[in-house]
């Protein structure tokens, strides 16, 4: 007995190819996608970070400058929230300044509410003549 393909049973054979072939297409697509996706999504933390970081160093150096000039005497010792002045502070994360003196050192730095925002700068500077 021989078995005759019929015009109907070829189109289903075609259709079932065509069909595997989109699926292991889609699925080839779908495995290198998302992880791509997802890296692209984890550099643009990492430069969201860099950014932030680069920013409170900018403010925290202009901000020494300033304490370096002889603004760090009207701070006794010990640790104190410090009010910054630039404009620009309003683009970094919530955190703080706070500046550090002991005797003839004082330490300005920025903490951020959350270690993944750019991570903390500290800038330390030895004063001559301090007492």
């Amino acid at each position: 007995m021989v078995i005759r393909l019929t015009a109907k049973s070829a189109v289903l054979r075609r259709r079932g190819t065509l069909m595997t072939e989109m699926v292991v297409a889609m699925s080839i697509l779908v495995l290198t996608i998302i992880p791509l996706g997802f890296s692209f999504l984890r550099e643009q933390q990492l430069c969201r970070a860099y950014y932030f970081q680069a920013l409170a160093m900018e403010i925290v150096d202009g901000e020494m400058e300033i304490l370096r000039a002889g603004e760090w005497r009207s701070f006794a010792d010990g640790s104190h929230p410090y009010p910054v002045r630039a404009a620009s502070v309003k683009n970094l994360p919530p955190g703080r300044f706070v500046l550090t003196r002991q005797s003839d050192l004082i330490r300005l730095e920025w903490l951020p509410e959350k270690s993944h925002k750019g991570g903390k700068v500290l800038r330390e500077v030895r004063l001559a003549g301090a007492k």
